[in-house]
């Protein structure tokens, strides 16, 4: 439960139909596990007291009154263990039969909540035993005690803020208009599912299809937990096909067709940020329902989830080469609407043999093709100087030409040199003016080109270099297209190697795959026998873990400790964790620091969910505090 996330469980227990007592200690020995692996909220299927293929068993009072006595048996096992249970079962009210969940907590029935649509088509006819249930919550008498009875109730976790239940059962998810729908418009982050779904072909992808998207559109924590073995094989079979979903994302899903426990840990805080973010997601008034509280202990959850080191770039190759292949589309789209606005019909462009202007001569070659325009109206520039190596020099000139693209050199050693006579830099001081003096020359060379040519500066910086500010101000920060500036610096790797992968040309593929081994490096500063000297991620520090602290942050609004506590995990075995913690405190004084270059952005294509532009996604005060940030970073160990 620290820094929002609570683990969630679905139980299939194995049932037999219609054997109550057999069903409770299966109910109680798959409660005693989940409860012991940790988790806080337990969800089991639809009528798994009783079996849900019982029929007209259903009317038979001693299998009513059988599930009454058993569940108290539930009940009681529930005494004692942090979590809220739900558990399925038929119960009669004022002369009608409903199909309900029952919420237990530390040996109490907190409520019961009926099914809302009743199906009677295909396969099932429900209609023959159960009506449908009431919306707002009634007093029931259960065996001498009063107990809220209605689907429009709602349980809310002492102890953990944003926590709170909703409950729907089988068919309401698959109706237009379910209770999950308004459990989560009055505030609901989680929403359970109790379910008993035979299995027919392909039913198992549309099932998912349908928990995945209800938990994105209502922006929610969804457990989904079905019947499996036991149930009756008369006419149907049943899988067990238990999900656990977090705003579109599948967390875990099995089906084993048998009995099974599913854990997820469900990230309450980043559903209530996404909620907050996302201005179009209105809750309503909770007028009509019934809000119980119950108990949980705060302490730490054991994650079984997992974070990729590299969020921007997917695991899978087939959809990162899909995602690669979008990316690329997308900013050669954007690049060629400014050319079919503006009317231009050249290109200038920095090229360094390093990976980002590799990446941005790439799109521009793939937009001036899209154009029909010649690639020798894209002029490719070298500017070596004090720290350029042989590598990079080589590679550059080489992927111009194979490209078919115009080389144009131009040494600025003795204009940088001059220049620094003027203002009384010492060659000797490799400081920063040293540094920048370079790249705003540099700069300045593009301009001038694209004056002398009527054409257009594409930028090549990436978004990673924008979030820690390593641009320098007015020199490369600066351009008339940044191509790069949604990209970050991780997937700026796949794209390029993708590029090589299915370009078709070998000699093209092997300079891609040289500029991929290349380190990444401004070469600003003198190289050490003929090789590079200044290698950025030894100064900054790693960019897989920058862009691990970007996504987190900016992305779904983590905390330091909160990011700490994940990388720790994803990054076990390849960093130490002091080394985690000092690029921590290195990305957010530098993020910080760094936003009045960012506020003065050139425009550039957004590509991901994430994003730093400051007409777009970030809309930041240059001169923001991050004090309150490093605190908390100071407090870690």
């Amino acid at each position: 439960m620290k820094h929002g996330f609570v683990k969630a469980a679905a139980v299939t227990p194995k049932i037999k139909v219609a054997d109550t007592i057999y069903n409770r200690e299966q109910i109680c020995a798959g409660l005693e596990e989940a409860s012991g692996k940790g988790a806080k909220i337990i969800v089991f299927p639809e009528l798994c007291l009783s079996g849900y293929t019982c029929g007209d068993l259903f009317l038979q009072e001693r299998l009513l009154a059988s599930c009454r006595e058993e569940l108290h048996r539930v009940a009681e096992c529930t005494k004692g263990k942090d979590a809220l249970v739900f558990v399925g079962l038929p119960l009669e009210r004022e002369g009608k039969l409903y199909n309900v969940a029952a919420a237990l907590h530390n040996g109490e029935i907190l409520c019961f909540i009926p099914k809302a649509f009743i199906p009677s088509y295909g396969e099932f006819y429900e209609t023959r035993h159960f009506a449908p249930g009431n919306r707002q919550a009634v007093s029931f008498d259960f065996d001498g005690k009063e107990i809220p009875f209605g689907t429009d109730i709602l349980l809310k976790a002492e102890g953990m803020e944003g926590l709170v239940a909703g409950c729907e059962i089988c068919e309401d998810l698959w109706t237009p208009n379910g209770p999950g729908i308004f459990h989560a418009l009055a505030g609901a982050t989680v929403l359970v599912n109790l379910s008993a779904s035979n299995e027919t072909i392909g039913k198992d992808a549309y099932r998912e299809m349908l928990v995945k998207s209800a938990s994105a559109r209502l922006i929610a924590g969804y457990v989904y937990c079905s019947s499996g073995e036991g149930e009756s094989t008369q006419d149907l079979v049943f899988g067990g096909h238990d999900i656990i979903a977090e705003n579109g994302t599948i967390l875990a899903q099995e089906k084993q067709f048998s009995s099974q426990i599913l854990y997820g840990d469900i990230d309450v805080n980043r559903l209530r940020m996404e909620r907050r973010r996302r201005s179009t997601f209105q809750c309503s008034e909770k007028n009509n329902y019934l809000v119980l509280s119950f108990g949980l202990k705060k302490e730490e959850t054991g994650l079984s989830r997992t974070f990729p080191q590299t969020p921007f770039v997917p695991a899978d190759e087939e959809e990162r080469e899909r995602r690669c292949e979008e990316i690329l589309w997308i900013q050669s789209a954007g690049l060629r609407k400014r050319y079919e606005h503006t009317g231009c019909q050249k290109a200038v462009i920095g090229v360094s043999g390093g990976l980002d202007s590799t990446l941005a001569l790439l799109v521009t070659v793939k937009t001036f093709d899209g154009l029909k325009l010649e690639r020798k109206n894209i002029i490719g520039v070298t500017m070596p100087c004090f720290g350029t190596t042989d590598r990079t020099y080589d590679n550059a000139c080489r992927l111009i030409r194979s490209l078919g693209v115009t080389l144009e050199e131009v040494n600025i050693q003795a204009a940088v040199t001059g220049h620094f006579k003027d203002i009384g830099q010492s060659m000797e001081n490799h400081d920063v003016t040293y540094e920048n003096g370079q790249a705003r020359e540099r700069t300045q060379v593009l301009m001038d080109i694209a004056n002398r040519e009527g054409g257009m500066v594409i930028g090549t910086g990436d978004m990673s270099e924008l979030a820690l500010g390593w641009a320098t101000y007015n020199g490369d920060h600066m351009s008339m297209y940044g191509v790069n500036a949604g990209v970050p610096k991780t997937l700026v790797r796949y794209l390029v190697g993708f590029y090589a992968d299915t370009c078709g040309k070998e000699e093209l593929k092997k300079i891609l795959l040289d500029v991929l081994d290349t380190p990444v490096s401004p070469e600003l500063l003198p190289p050490v026998e003929g090789s590079i000297s200044q290698k950025t991620e030894d100064l900054v520090g790693p960019y897989e873990l920058h862009d691990f602290f970007l996504y987190y942050m900016l992305r779904w609004g983590y905390e330091p400790a909160k990011i700490y506590r994940i990388a720790k995990q994803s990054f076990c075995g390849v960093y130490e964790n002091e080394i985690i913690l000092k690029w921590m405190k290195v990305f957010y004084r530098r993020f910080f620091s760094q936003q009045f270059k960012r506020s003065c952005l050139p425009d550039g294509p957004k590509v991901g969910s994430v994003a730093v532009s400051p007409r777009g996604d970030l809309r930041m005060p240059s001169d923001a505090c991050v004090r309150v940030w490093m605190e908390q970073l100071e407090k870690l160990t």
